[in-house]
């Protein structure tokens, strides 16, 4: 007979080895993305990459979107990096969230966890919840993405630089992996009204990230950009990590790292 102990320390690994092997798949998909975009973002629509426009400024992008929006008929699914919107840009996208959702277009949002910490944040999602849209956040972004009716992908030309511009794909077999990218985030996902777990070495998935994208040699600017924080919010955050692991550098941090197991 097979003790309960034992029983569950194999649930709990089966259960770690799964998260493992979903965690990997989104690094796949991430990866996938970045060279999707990094292929198709210095194309214009031609006859040669008819699936492919380049939107140059900031009214070129905002008059395709509107007109994206306007023509959706079953889902759009949104990548929302940065941290947390105004207030006045939060009431100014209800009237629009309203029309789709009255039209029966499912609403789906991820946003990074930054996000918890911002009160008009948090009412807008339990607005939008009430009325059928749905809301999740990890702990980091690769790029912002809009969605729709898993046909056309809407990204930035540069995601570092949104003022130059975005690029409109419609190629089947890119929008498709855009979509897996979309999938893969958005069950990994807590919804925005549910608190975010935390793991066996009491780490949230926020101080998680950090170690991660530290071990990849990105700096504090690009930590911060890709989990919608201040700056001094990384360093915070990273300056505690490393007090936790005992290092007196990052480098003494990242041997830390890994004879604990935490990656």
């Amino acid at each position: 007979m097979i003790s309960p102990e034992y029983g569950l320390e194999a649930l709990l690994a089966r259960q770690q080895a799964d998260l493992l092997e979903r965690q990997h798949q989104i690094e796949r998909s991430r990866d996938a993305a970045a060279t999707l975009i990094a292929r198709f973002a210095h194309l214009h629509g031609t006859r040669e990459h008819p699936h492919v426009e380049h939107l140059i400024g900031v009214e070129a992008v905002r008059t395709r979107l509107a007109e994206l929006v306007e023509h959706v008929r079953e889902e759009l699914s949104a990548l929302s990096p940065g941290g947390a919107q105004t207030e006045e840009n939060l009431e100014a996208a209800k009237p629009l969230d309203e029309r789709l959702l009255e039209r029966g277009v499912r609403l789906r949002t991820l946003y990074v966890d930054s996000v918890r910490s911002h009160p008009p944040s948090v009412e807008y999602a339990r607005w939008l919840n009430a009325r059928g849209g749905q809301t999740r956040t990890v702990a980091a972004l690769p790029l912002r993405m809009i969605i729709t009716d898993r046909t056309s992908a809407l990204v930035p030309a540069n995601p570092e630089r949104s003022e130059e511009g975005a690029v409109l794909l419609r190629g089947p077999g890119t929008v498709a992996a855009l979509c897996v990218l979309f999938d893969h985030l958005w069950v990994t996902g807590t919804p925005l009204m549910e608190s975010v777990p935390v793991d066996g070495e009491d780490l949230g998935r926020q101080e998680r990230e950090v170690l991660k994208l530290l071990a990849q040699g990105l700096t504090d600017e690009a930590v911060a950009l890709r989990l919608g924080v201040s700056l001094r919010t990384t360093r915070r955050i990273s300056a505690k990590l490393m007090e936790r692991l005992g290092a007196k550098s990052r480098f003494h941090a990242g041997l830390r790292v890994g004879e604990l197991g935490l990656l």
